[in-house]
């Protein structure tokens, strides 16, 4: 079984080293091996200025690996990709080129997650455990399920995140506890049955649609997967009021259908 984890960079010069090794690595754990998986990664850089892209390169070209001359084995580099974009288009968009290789390369499962370790690459462990047993369409990674699971959030980041999704959740009709959630694991055969040319968000409001567009388009069932979120120590956010706005109005024309193209 293959699995391909997908990741959107922007100016990430100070995660993407210990990101990259942090993942491949976990082809040598005990429970991926035990399933036969072979883990694959794959970097979508929005032609990040700060040399992420070029690090990227360094690991995937050349003997001497990243910024510490740490190499990895001729196997793993092999299970890294890069998709260079000329700008920044967007964290939607640099999701659907992900699906879209993982469609065309044969992969299995697809995980997204971010470059800043708010999401714990251990955790992937988890992910293919609970597919093993589920054998599910779409694994959220929720921060919400069961209780809040945040770390080093303020309290009215907490609340707005938290109200944010019990509101996404009222308006689709999506019963989901982390609706707005990066860290998921879709099936691709799932994947195969939305039009990804059609998904129209490009900041965080696609992490809504595209959950929408798995359960209401697709047909495809889920379960949630209780995750520490933990707030970025290293680089600068991505986050912006346009993202925010994106998001609210979003989930409204999601429920009026004006997003109704699935196929």
């Amino acid at each position: 079984m293959k699995i391909l984890i997908a990741i959107p960079t922007y100016n990430e010069r100070d995660n993407i080293e210990r990101m990259i090794k942090s993942v491949l690595r976990l082809n040598n754990d005990e429970t991926v091996k035990k399933f036969g998986i072979k883990i694959n990664l794959v970097i979508i850089d929005d032609n990040s200025p700060d040399g992420t892209r070029e690090i990227v390169r360094e690991f995937m070209n050349e003997k001497n690996d990243g910024m510490t001359g740490e190499a990895l084995l001729p196997e793993y580099r092999q299970s890294l990709s890069l998709i260079e974009r000329k700008g920044k288009m967007g964290l939607g968009t640099a999701y659907v080129a992900a699906f879209g290789f993982a469609i065309s390369k044969g992969f299995d499962y697809v995980i997204t997650m971010d470059c800043d370790f708010s999401h714990d690459p251990a955790e992937i462990i988890g992910f293919i455990r609970l597919m093993n047993t589920e054998k599910c369409g779409m694994i959220v990674g929720s921060r919400y399920k069961g209780g809040i699971r945040i770390i080093n959030w303020s309290i009215k980041r907490l609340l707005i995140s938290y109200f944010a999704n019990i509101y996404a959740s009222f308006v689709t009709g999506v019963k989901i506890d982390d609706l707005t959630g990066g860290f998921n694991m879709y099936d691709v055969n799932c994947l195969k049955k939305i039009n990804l040319n059609g998904i129209h968000s490009r900041g965080y409001a696609f992490q809504i649609e595209m959950k929408y567009r798995i359960i209401r388009g697709a047909g495809c069932s889920f379960t949630e997967y209780p995750i520490i979120f933990y707030e970025r120590t290293m680089g600068k956010s991505k986050m912006s009021n346009g993202i925010i706005f994106e998001a609210f109005f979003g989930v409204i024309k999601l429920r009026l259908g004006l997003y109704k193209r699935f196929s």
